[in-house]
């Protein structure tokens, strides 16, 4: 799945790493990022489609997580994502934290 949407390098289509880090920029103001394709691990599996783009896994540290639970967390990524994840995006694996806790 590609599509135009915009970004810093308007004339080249976006990947969905592309899309969903910086959505996830914009919504989060991360202090640090991390968004892998991880789809060619999951050929023959269901959601999977030619060309990848499917399964995610995020890292992400932010300071809107501060005071969250992991399922909160969970449910902001989601909705930042929903486009995304109505749009071809199968699983998406998130790590996410607040600052003092670190992902390690």
């Amino acid at each position: 799945m590609r599509c135009d949407y915009g970004g810093a390098d308007s004339t080249r289509p976006m990947n969905v790493t592309d899309i969903i880090t910086e959505k996830l920029t914009e919504a989060f103001a991360p202090q640090s990022l991390k968004v892998v394709d991880e789809s060619h691990q999951h050929e023959g599996h269901a959601g999977h489609q030619d060309g990848g783009e499917t399964h995610f896994r995020v890292y992400i540290v932010s300071n809107a997580f501060r005071g969250k639970t992991r399922l909160e967390r969970h449910r902001m990524i989601n909705t930042a994502l929903t486009g995304e994840l109505q749009s071809g995006v199968h699983a998406l694996a998130i790590h996410a934290a607040a600052p003092e806790e670190g992902l390690g």
